[in-house]
Order: structure tokens, then sequence, then C-alpha cells
């Protein structure tokens, strides 16, 4: 018997299979899981004001759980599967077992070598790790979409919208830049997402934001984060699961993989820094959620070139991206009046569609030859190397183009379908009060923003020990307790 790692020992170890590429690519997969479920559900509990912590964690929970399901059952043959239109795959589920078990392939990314060969890309595990690994960039752009409608879409319409979006949005993107389609043939690059997640979900939220509505006025003025400290434990699992995020984009464990990883940290880090430098220099003092916003801008600037770049170009990246959204966020933001009307809650506009834009039109000028050709299908690189480079850049340009246009009108006609059977903002009541109308539930025990004190309905209470507790008012109308041990 064959006792070598690679050998075929059992039937569950193909001769394909490849052992080590297929774990990294089942952890980098639940790195990237787990940026969303508990990174994203976490963030965006403690970055909101207290009122809608429980609502915030709840449309991030439902959204990771929604995709999954479509996903399966359609999303994931639409966006990696066979050609139904050049920009569109045919949906089917992807759940049979002969399909997850033989070896993963993305049949409509044949493309042809200089020299006439042709090769398609069949990675060295099964087709279940890939659709799996598809799935939690699929869900994790829904989540961060949701960053723009906090704090007022009626719950009932973004259950709705979810899966709606998913099929005719997201699955559009996804095939026409990787599982294919026009965008891919055509030599268009978007390393692990640049395009298809965050200038899409940058795009798709602005737009949600514009026809959910605003907040109430004063969540608009008052929106403090009620627990900073939980925000950066939410900030870092989403800046650690980044290694997942563009790691595994190569479908292997192999250098680039290392490469990526390298250089998504290091443009973290410059961009948290130069953010961080530009808050002291403007308003005299270092902002934690200013650190916060650096760093993602840095970690989407990377992502469409992450492997594909030289890590001082990473540093470069990271200084732009720790300035040009600063700048869109902190003052061209107030000066434009369709930005000042739309109220993009969490400013995602600026954090995901700005950096993810300029990532990929850096990524058209910094784009490195040989380590082009260690991931991509035909000969490129960047401008700043001559050659066919300016054409590149003119095709990161009209990349941009088509999913900023696509997301805009299928958004739009997804959300006025929705508004024919669900108003997509939440009722003033609810608006006021926060989670406890929404869902009968709140983060914290504490008396606070929105909610109503009644005490006839809180005249007894019983402690997780036992005692007996008597609610009283005592002469400045204060809420007291007196213990009958």
């Amino acid at each position: 018997m064959d006792a070598s790692a690679y050998g075929q020992l059992s039937p569950s170890v193909p001769v394909w299979l490849n052992k080590g590429d297929n774990a990294w690519q089942m952890i980098a997969a639940t790195l990237v899981a787990t940026q969303s479920m508990p990174g994203l559900v976490i963030l965006y509990a403690s970055i909101v004001k207290k009122k809608w912590a429980v609502n915030s964690a709840f449309m991030a929970l439902y959204a990771f759980a929604a995709v999954l399901i479509c996903w399966v059952l359609l999303g994931y043959r639409m966006a990696f599967g066979d050609e139904l239109l050049p920009f569109w795959g045919k949906g089917a589920p992807a759940l049979g077992q002969d399909f997850l078990t033989s070896r993963a392939r993305i049949p409509e990314s044949t493309h042809t070598h200089e020299d006439g060969t042709k090769e398609t890309v069949e990675p060295w595990y099964p087709m279940a790790t890939l659709v799996y690994f598809q799935f939690t960039f699929a869900a994790i752009t829904l989540i961060l979409l949701a960053g723009s409608v906090l704090g007022r879409m009626n719950i009932k319409a973004w259950m709705a919208f979810v899966p709606l979006w998913l099929i005719f949005s997201y699955t559009v993107g996804a095939f026409s830049l990787w599982g294919g389609g026009f965008l891919y043939q055509w030599g268009a690059i978007d390393f692990s997402g640049g395009y298809v997640i965050h200038l899409s979900s940058g795009i798709a939220g602005l737009t949600a934001a514009y026809w959910v509505g605003p907040r109430l006025k004063s969540d608009r003025e008052r929106f403090p984060p009620n627990n900073v400290l939980l925000m950066l434990a939410g900030a870092g699992l989403l800046w650690m699961g980044w290694s997942g995020f563009n790691g595994g984009a190569p479908y292997a464990a192999n250098i680039d993989a290392s490469i990526a990883i390298l250089n998504t940290n290091v443009c973290a880090a410059t961009s948290l820094l130069v953010w961080t430098s530009l808050d002291v220099i403007y308003f005299g003092k270092p902002s934690v959620i200013g650190a916060v916003q650096g760093m993602m801008t840095g970690l989407v600037c990377i992502t469409p070139g992450a492997g594909l770049v030289q890590s001082w170009a990473a540093i470069v990246m990271g200084i732009l991206s720790g300035s040009i959204p600063w700048v869109s966020m902190m003052v061209l933001h107030k000066k434009s009046a369709l930005l000042q009307k739309v109220d993009d809650t969490l400013g995602v506009f600026h954090t995901h569609a700005v950096a993810g834009l300029l990532g990929g039109l850096l990524t058209g000028l910094l784009a490195e030859p040989e380590l082009c050709a260690l991931v991509l299908p035909e000969k490129t690189r960047g401008a700043f190397y001559g050659g066919n480079g300016g054409v590149q850049f003119l095709k990161q340009m009209a990349a941009a183009s088509f999913v900023i246009s696509w997301n805009i009108v299928s958004t739009t006609l997804i959300l006025l379908f929705i508004r024919l059977f669900i108003p997509l903002r939440m009722p003033e009541e609810e608006l006021q009060i926060g989670d406890d109308a929404v869902h009968g539930e709140e983060a914290y025990a504490l008396w606070g923003d929105g909610e109503k004190y009644d005490p006839t309905k809180h005249g007894r209470v019983t402690s997780l020990f036992g005692e007996e507790k008597s609610v009283s008012r005592n002469v400045n109308d204060a809420v007291g307790v007196t213990i009958n041990l």
C-alpha cells in the first residue's frame, strides 16, 4: 500500500486531491466567514447607537444565513457555472453528491495561451470547498451593504432584499469578473473582490440608503458607538480574517498566497497610520473610529491587487487609501448636496466604494508582470511597467463603470419592487424606540435612548439569584431598588 501523504489510501482521497491546498482553502473560507460571523456582527452591534445594537447585529446574522441557503440552491452556479449570458451564469442547485465531490472547476474560465493551448481553472480540491469559499464572499458583501442602511430599514424589507440582491446583482459581478464572464475574458483584474465585493457593496449601499430614506434627525445628529472596545474586537476579527480573504484568492497554498497576505497587512497598517495622522493634524486628536476606518480602507484598497503588486507598492496603496477616502469622507462629503442628503449610516460608500475603486485603478497602474504571471490567465502588467499596461488601466476603468452602473440599476429596481409590498423604512414609533419595538429585545439592561419607562409594569422583579426586589421611586423620580432578603 502506498503510504505517501498523497497516496490514494481511501476513496475519500482521489488522485487529484492536494491535501495542503484543500486544507488551506477551507481555513481561508473559515477566516472569511469569521469576518462576518462574529466579526461584523460584533462591529455593527457596538459601533451604532445603543438602541440599534440588536437590530444591526441581527441584519448581519440574517444575511449570513439567508445567503448560504440561496447560494447552494441557485446562486453559486449563477456566479461560477455554465454561461447563460456574457455576464450571468445558469442558475442550478449546488447540492448533489456527485457535483460536490468532483474536482473543483470553473467551466467558463477556459482561456487560450499564446502558444494555442487552452486552460481551465481547476483547483486541486473538491467542488464543495470552492462552493463554501465563494459563499463567504457573497455573504460578507450583503453584510457590508447593510452598513449603509442601519438604524431605519424595515427588517422585513431587508429579509426580502437579501436573496433578491444576491441573485440579481451579486452573481452578475461575480460571474463577469471571476466566473469566466466577459470582463474576465477581456482581461479586467479583480484579484479578490475590490470590484465584486467592495465597489458593489458601497455603490449598492448608497443607492439603498437613498431609497430607504434617512434616520431620524436625532439619530443623524448624535449616533455614538455604544461600546468602543467591543467595536475594536470586531474590527480585529475583520483585519485578521482578511488573510483568508486575499490569501485564499489564488485557490492554492502557493507563493502568491504568501505575497497576498503580506501585502494585505502592510497596506492596512499603512492606511491606518495615515488616517490617524490626518485626524491628529486636522482635529488635534486621534480617533479610534477613524483608525478603524483607515484600517478598513487599506484592506479594501489592496484587495483587487493583493497578490499582483510588490510590497513597496502596497505601502503606496496604503498611503493613498488612508488619505483619499479620508478626504472624500471628511471634506467632499460635507460639500456634496447628494452625499449630505443620502444617509449612509457607516459611510460604506467612502470606506468600500471609494477605496475599492481606488484599489482597482491602482492595480491597473502597479500590477507587476511576474506576479501577474503566477495567477492570471494572460500576460498582464500595470501601466507603471510599460508595454500594454496603459490598456490594462483602461480596462480597470471600464470594469468599474460596469459594476457601478449595474449595482445602481439593479439595487433600485429591487427596492422599488419590494416597496410595492413592504415599506422600506420603519414606522416612526419604531424609529423612536429602536430594538425594543422592532425585536422585543434590547442589547443592555439599561434605561436610555428611545426607551419608555412604565412603573406599573415593573412593580416587583426577581433576580438571577432568586431574591425578590421591589421597584420604587425616590424624590428625584429616579428608579431605586429595595432587596427583601
